[in-house]
């Protein structure tokens, strides 16, 4: 069976390293599609149609969206290496738990420290700062979420690492969570990650752009 796999990407999109990081686990050779979000391709309207978003895979003519989704995925047809979710039930439910927690905590939040001030902004460092103590917490002494070696929430969360001096750069502020520094720079010392992820200040230099273009001060 051909392997043609596509992905429609940006290259500061936290979502579309994910899928990055997951396809470099696998060894899996692909072809990258940096996007204009701005004047969206005719390929990603019609290869996401419902939400008109990257990432995008797309895998001998199909298309999967959404990052969690995608990164399952990946681990499902590439399972003969670099396994990302576990095989215990169970444990499984936990990651996807987790993941959904970053999705709907950490990014939202961290979104929210970008563009808004004063007390809203507040309130977001905060519900920031402690969602990165809850994942800590769920980190424990463990090298990687994945116990030993990189798993499924892993890929999830270290994305955010590239966006974290802008995050703490416009909120004025420095997350203690040394565990979890920790954690971010033994995945950053894996290729597959460190290759994937976009150094911080790139990011941020980004961002100041994307705000000018939105007119958010």
């Amino acid at each position: 069976m051909a392997n043609e796999v596509t992905l429609l990407d940006f290259w500061p999109s936290p979502f579309g390293m994910r899928a990055r990081i997951a396809l470099s686990l696998k060894g899996i050779e692909y072809e990258y599609k940096e996007e204009n979000l701005l004047e969206k391709s005719p390929l990603l309207l019609k290869m996401n149609p419902v939400h008109k978003k990257i990432p995008v895979l797309i895998h001998n003519g199909k298309s999967i969206c959404e990052s969690l989704i995608m990164v399952q995925y990946i681990d499902e047809v590439w399972n003969d290496k670099s396994p990302l979710l576990p095989k215990d039930p169970y444990a499984r439910a936990v990651a996807r738990f987790w993941a959904d927690f970053v999705d709907k905590k950490v990014y939202v939040s961290g979104k929210r420290i970008r563009i808004t001030k004063g007390e809203e902004q507040e309130a977001a460092k905060k519900e920031f700062i402690e969602s990165l103590k809850l994942l800590e917490n769920e980190l424990g002494d463990m090298p990687y979420f994945g116990g030993e070696i990189l798993g499924y929430l892993d890929v999830v969360l270290v994305p955010f690492y590239s966006w974290f001096y802008t995050y703490e750069t416009y909120g004025k502020f420095k997350a203690e969570c040394p565990k979890l520094v920790a954690w971010a720079k033994r995945c950053m010392e894996n290729e597959s990650v460190s290759k994937s992820l976009p150094e911080q200040e790139r990011v941020y230099g980004f961002d100041l752009k994307l705000k000018k273009v939105y007119g958010i001060e």
